[in-house]
């Protein structure tokens, strides 16, 4: 057991050269009928309550270091309806600053719809909540919003999903529901050591997020206690981020809308039915032009334990 334990943490260090999108690191796909690698055993109950603590580590396209904690508690209401609700604590390291705070709070309600031998179908709803307004600064001058410990937005979401022993199809919607107060122009930066540097990060001031359409498509292969599943996650920004520049203008681009394609792979281990570990790792196919929300990691990892009760 203590070897196999070794095995996911060694295998969670390797700096692998893949690229990920991180779910678009907004978060929804992570969340209710929407998560990846979601548990299917009509032969095992499993315990109706779960508490998962995942451990999360992205570089991003420039110097910043992205490392999330997150405790993700799961909570039956009864046979068919659940509540989660996800706590993150992220910290950033990056040439202009580091900073650090609690994350945004994630709140999804999810129903069974349908339930039979063949597979399920399940439909959530649901929130994120800001714990800050995004507009964290280093001795007085605003940070991109690489550096942001929240995206400064409520976000209401949506998602479905069909699962079965060998397939998951899921789909949601994100949709934020206010523009945040990140003040992050290069201008702000004009005369410092840093300003060649700085304008290579999108401006982001008062930035309103487009509106994110996801699909979720995995194939699964469970055995006993180990589980492996790969699959693909698109992520569509339907609409275009906005934002003002350094002109004091509003700005609407093409740029900052399209599509983002990722490759996941996730491994499981249970070590009996009210514990186990799950690896994810991912490779980004496609990547949108411009990101103004800072969103873009060049790799990411997540181990993470999960304990049922």
């Amino acid at each position: 057991m203590r070897s196999i334990i070794c095995l996911f943490l060694i295998v969670g260090s390797i700096p692998y050269p893949i690229y990920s999108q991180g779910c678009s690191d907004a978060g929804f796909c992570t969340m209710g009928a929407m998560k990846p690698d979601q548990p299917y055993n009509k032969k095992l109950e499993f315990k109706l309550r779960t508490v998962e603590l995942s451990f999360y580590r992205g570089t991003t396209t420039l110097t910043p270091i992205v490392y999330v904690t997150t405790v993700d508690l799961n909570f039956s209401l009864n046979r068919r309806n659940t509540l989660q609700v996800k706590l993150p604590f992220q910290f950033v390291e990056g040439r202009l600053a580091s900073t650090s705070s609690l994350g945004d709070i994630s709140l999804c309600l999810t129903r069974n719809l349908f339930s039979s031998d063949r597979f399920d179908i399940n439909l959530s709803f649901g929130g994120k909540i800001p714990t800050n307004s995004s507009n964290k600064n280093t001795q007085g001058l605003p940070l991109p919003m690489y550096y942001q410990t929240s995206l400064g937005t409520y976000d209401a979401i949506a998602g479905l999903s069909l699962v079965s022993r060998n397939w998951l199809f899921a789909t949601g919607i994100q949709v934020p529901l206010n523009q945040n107060s990140n003040e992050f122009i290069w201008s702000a930066w004009d005369g410092t050591e840093e300003e060649a540097y700085v304008d290579r990060y999108a401006q982001a001031k008062d930035l309103k997020r487009g509106i994110d359409v996801m699909l979720r498509v995995e194939r699964n292969f469970r055995l006993s206690r180990f589980n492996f599943s790969i699959g693909l996650l698109p992520i569509y920004r339907v609409t275009r981020d906005e934002f003002t520049n350094s002109r004091g203008q509003r700005v609407v681009t093409d740029q900052a809308m399209g599509l983002a394609l990722s490759g996941i792979v996730t491994g499981g281990y249970s070590f009996n039915t009210q514990s186990g570990l799950r690896l994810l790792l991912g490779h980004k196919i496609v990547q949108r032009e411009l990101n103004p929300d800072g969103l873009t990691r060049e790799f990411v990892s997540s181990l993470t334990y999960i304990h049922r009760f």
